[in-house]
């Protein structure tokens, strides 16, 4: 048994009052879903990534993947025994289509069970995660006939699916890949290009891995315009779908890097692979964003995940190791560190940052859902906007928060935080590479600012800012009076940063905000999700006293203690690019 213990009480509450999980099950697609039936997988899921999973994350970050002199990739032994169950338990199919073998649940629910296997071991879960982007990309851009070959192969498990865009000189600015497709006269293609940072390229973990390429075509113009998406299996697939020939796609070297240690993160080898085109020729970008923003919501997760972990991994410390005494404490032995005061504000940081993130990232896959699965077209839309606005921002502030909220796990932890045996460190390390993949940050500020917030004029970020206010109020109308000030005042600053940037004309000067702005959204957002929580807490029939006083200290300690850092965040929004300075004036001479 591991030291992971998922929150499935607090995941319950989310998806009834923040996710909807009853009005959605309501919905035509979902009817054959009950909340209770969604609540009894949940706990079941519970109880199987804490035993099976959780307990590989040390070996995965120990003993790492390994590849070998033939080009195979060894994962730790742990891995494969936990894939296994994992496949044969139906995890992996969740939220999967029912006419390919899946059972159909709405995101939400697919979304609380991606949350545990990320906390349990964030390198593992990025293989089921890569899959579950790749059967959504095959889902609405594939053939018949491609549905048919790979999707309930997919959807089992048996088979893994990658992303493989990055190429050495095509990083952020994907438009820049050479990866070569020329057409076969059978209708097939054959890819020649080398691809890095391919998450989980090459695995014995599952008899075939179903890669989704990125290859320019003869003649295809420059830039994004010009790609197209190709199916390349490890091994290809015959008529009867059975597994035949292996396929030109090799994995030439494998990264060693800071963290997640246990994910082969490859450099593959394209010499003449066998490919199938996925949609039109040169619309790969647009079956790829298909596939990029379910996994970005996916990646805000591991922000949450590593949050949650480094959280109880710190408490538990906390509540064990004595040092000093109290200030309330009388003569005698040392203290547990969790009766001081600065320790208590650390560990209610972790933990109201990590309720906050799970609140924005259950909203957003609320968002999803209903874009697909709405009654109306209106209201389909409208979800479809909302989702495209909070996408950036789960993916983003929940990975910069991620990162700062494993840091202070180790603080908590003292020096002993800085030792690799308490795990604390693994998480830290673990939890860098979440803002640059995926889009890095800075992209997804820019997103949000150039794109996002400018949807139909500017209305879908106002009705979301309105909303944020009217929650004020409520609170306001319960009787809490400093939180309801303090999150109307950080409501307002956003509002102000907002209308700012939806002004500027030089895009220039939203440019220079857009990451502060970005970061500003993530913790008013969070502010007011937790005072959404508390708020049902408090009027909910059924619900725990002290499960309520809980959720009341927490929302109160963000919205007064944290969402006062938005006012600070706005002059930084608003000071335009002439507060960067020249490229030169970045530079230091020697």
């Amino acid at each position: 048994m591991s030291d992971y213990r998922p929150p499935i009480g607090e995941i319950e509450f989310v998806l009834e009052h923040i996710a909807g999980i009853e009005q959605m099950c309501a919905l035509d697609d979902f009817r054959h879903v009950e909340p209770e039936l969604a609540f009894g997988a949940l706990r079941e899921a519970a109880r199987f990534f804490a035993e099976v999973v959780a307990p590989t994350n040390r070996a995965g970050d120990t003993q790492g993947s390994v590849r070998n002199a033939d080009g195979s990739v060894t994962t730790p032994e742990e891995f494969k025994k936990a894939y296994e169950q994992y496949v044969a338990a139906g995890w992996n199919a969740v939220k999967a289509p029912v006419e390919y073998g899946g059972h159909g649940f709405p995101l939400i629910v697919g979304i609380a069970v991606l949350e545990m296997l990320t906390t349990a071991n964030m390198a593992f879960s990025l293989c089921p995660m890569l899959t579950s982007s790749a059967i959504l990309a095959l889902q609405e851009h594939g053939t018949d006939e491609q549905k048919a070959t790979y999707l309930e192969k997919l959807i089992s498990g048996e088979w893994t699916g990658t992303m493989v865009l990055t190429e050495p000189e095509a990083g952020s600015d994907v438009g820049a890949l050479r990866t070569k497709a020329v057409p076969n006269d059978d209708g097939s293609w054959s890819i020649t290009g080398t691809k890095i940072f391919i998450t989980w390229g090459e695995h014995d973990m599952a008899e075939n891995i179903v890669h989704l390429v990125l290859a320019r075509t003869p003649g295809a113009p420059p830039g994004t315009r010009g790609i197209s998406l190709f199916i390349v299996p490890k091994y290809l697939v015959g008529a009867d779908g059975a597994l035949a020939a292996r396929n030109e796609a090799h994995c030439v070297s494998i990264e060693h890097k800071l963290g997640i240690h246990g994910s082969p993160t490859c450099v593959m080898a394209f010499e003449g692979a066998t490919g199938y085109l996925v949609g039109e020729v040169n619309s790969g970008m647009r079956s790829m964003f298909t596939m990029m923003n379910d996994a970005r919501l996916h990646v805000g997760l591991e922000g949450l995940g590593v949050t949650e972990r480094a959280y109880q991994k710190a408490l538990t410390f906390a509540t064990e190791r004595r040092q000093g005494q109290a200030v309330s404490a009388g003569p005698g032995e040392a203290s547990p560190i969790i009766e001081h005061p600065d320790v208590r504000r650390m560990l209610l940081t972790m933990r109201a940052n990590a309720e906050a993130m799970r609140a924005l990232m259950y909203d957003t896959a609320r968002a999803i859902d209903m874009s697909a699965h709405a009654q109306t077209e209106q209201d389909r839309s409208d979800a479809a906007a909302l989702a495209a606005l909070l996408t950036p921002v789960a993916k983003g502030w929940g990975t910069d928060i991620g990162v700062e909220m494993t840091s202070i796990g180790i603080q908590v932890h003292g020096g002993m935080g800085y030792v690799e045996e308490t795990g604390a460190a693994q998480l830290f390390r673990d939890s860098r590479i979440a803002p640059i993949y995926e889009g890095t940050n800075g992209i997804q500020a820019i997103d949000l600012v150039l794109r996002k917030i400018p949807i139909d004029g500017g209305r879908v970020v106002r009705k979301y800012l309105a909303q944020m206010m009217d929650v004020a109020g409520d609170l306001g109308a319960a009787g809490l009076d400093a939180p309801a000030a303090a999150l109307r005042d950080g409501v307002a600053a956003l509002e102000m940063a907002t209308e700012w940037l939806l002004e500027q004309t030089d895009p220039n000067d939203a440019l220079a905000g857009a990451s502060p702005y970005l970061r500003m959204f993530g913790v008013v957002a969070g502010g007011c999700y937790l005072a959404r929580e508390a708020i049902a807490a408090r009027q909910s029939d059924g619900i725990d006293e002290e499960f309520a006083a809980a959720k009341l200290a927490t929302a109160s300690f963000y919205v007064t203690q944290l969402v006062p850092q938005a006012t600070g965040m706005l002059p930084a929004v608003t000071a335009g690019v002439a507060a960067l300075g020249d490229t030169a004036a970045g530079a230091r001479s020697s």
